[in-house]
């Protein structure tokens, strides 16, 4: 296995996961013009976002097991083409029903997606894991931000029908997806893929993981549905609204980009428990000051750095550990949007978002009981050669 990374099928990976994430930060824009258009409550928004997020989430573990026993390239085009169309048919859906169930079948896209393209990043990034993983995060949180950023002007100029315009590039990423398969196939590891490398599954501490990353979910779900809804129920606009869940989720790029090469470093679990306790304090000074200050907070909550430490725990099962962390997990925060769209129907938007904001810190505390995979890193270096020796430090 080469040390260096293979940049060319990373980038390639990367920007199909920006078109599925596209879809993902698409839809929660669409959610104010949706309310709108349909008379819609708090409650009926989070069970829109609910919609995507079972699809696109609690059935991600089952396409990661299909992964890691048959393998299943198909799945990065198809996912991402379905992911596109199902968004893109959102603005011309004739009733609110109709827009749960295209929604829902973008989220199958989305899943599709997600542990297949996962695994071969890693196959891809070699021995820099963590690197390598963050460059392929930086495409879906690129896209997430890109969603709301040209999906709000195309409504505001056309209508919803403008989201059907929005999925064309991603139609376009697609078909080059599919061009490059035959490349990304030679990425796979000689013999059965479930061996690629030395090391035990643990799934004590993978579980730990999970909740860890259902409890910042929590969070993450709640802004994405509800900071739009936030900044016009503070007298902005839904334009406003949408910008400052873009401006969160551009800084989730960088986030990712520097994140990285800190977790190679210091460390994936240290790097996970300082992001993980930062959260409350963020989400509570965007409610409680607002203004730049704010935004600024908000911005800050982009950042993420747990794929490649849930690849770790599985290492036998690269794609089910994928569709664990940022499947079923995740999928948890979007069973909670509902919930908190309820709380916010019966008390006020504040509340709900003051209760999302406490659940990470109850993570910080099961992110301190995650035990350290720097066994499974001494395992793969005793098998790698001299010049993929090093790990970083955990």
């Amino acid at each position: 296995m080469r040390g260096d990374m293979d940049r060319r099928a990373i980038a390639t990976l990367s920007a199909g996961h920006g078109g599925v994430d596209f879809a993902s930060g698409a839809i929660p824009a669409l959610i104010p013009f949706l309310v709108a258009e349909f008379d819609l409550g708090y409650a009926a928004a989070g069970l829109l976002l609910l919609a995507v997020t079972a699809s696109s989430s609690l059935v991600q573990p089952v396409f990661g097991l299909w992964s890691d026993r048959r393998g299943a390239l198909w799945l990065l085009p198809g996912g991402l083409a379905l992911a596109a169309v199902g968004t893109g048919l959102i603005g011309v859906a004739q009733s609110f029903a109709a827009v749960v169930a295209l929604a829902f079948a973008a989220g199958l896209g989305i899943a599709a997606y997600h542990p297949e393209g996962a695994k071969f990043a890693a196959y891809a990034s070699h021995r820099r894991r963590a690197s390598g993983m963050s460059l392929f995060n930086v495409g879906g949180n690129l896209g997430y931000a890109l969603g709301p950023i040209v999906v709000t002007p195309l409504v505001l100029w056309l209508g919803l029908a403008g989201g059907m315009v929005a999925a064309v590039p991603a139609l376009v990423v697609a078909a080059g997806l599919v061009r490059a398969l035959p490349r990304l196939a030679k990425l796979r590891p000689a013999g059965e893929v479930q061996r690629e490398g030395a090391g035990e599954n643990r799934s004590g501490a993978m579980a730990i993981l999970v909740g860890v990353i259902a409890l910042r979910s929590v969070a993450w779900f709640a802004l994405l549905a509800f900071v739009p809804l936030w900044i016009v129920s503070q007298g902005g606009s839904k334009a406003q609204g949408n910008r400052e869940l873009s401006l969160m989720l551009v800084a989730g790029v960088a986030g990712t980009v520097l994140l990285g090469p800190v977790a190679d470093r210091v460390g994936l679990r240290r790097t996970l428990v300082v992001t993980q306790a930062l959260l409350p304090p963020l989400i509570l000074v965007f409610l409680e000051v607002g203004g730049a200050v704010g935004t600024v907070a908000l911005m800050g909550v982009g950042f993420c750095v747990t794929i490649v430490l849930s690849q770790l725990y599985l290492p036998r099962n690269t794609g089910m550990a994928s569709g664990l962390a940022v499947g079923l997990a995740m999928g948890i925060g979007g069973v909670a949007a509902v919930v908190l769209g309820g709380v916010a129907d019966a008390i006020d938007l504040k509340a709900a978002l003051v209760l999302a904001a406490l659940a990470p810190a109850l993570g910080v505390v099961f992110s301190l009981l995650l035990p350290s995979p720097r066994a499974r890193l001494t395992a793969q270096a005793a098998g790698a050669s001299p010049s993929a020796t090093a790990s970083p430090s955990l």
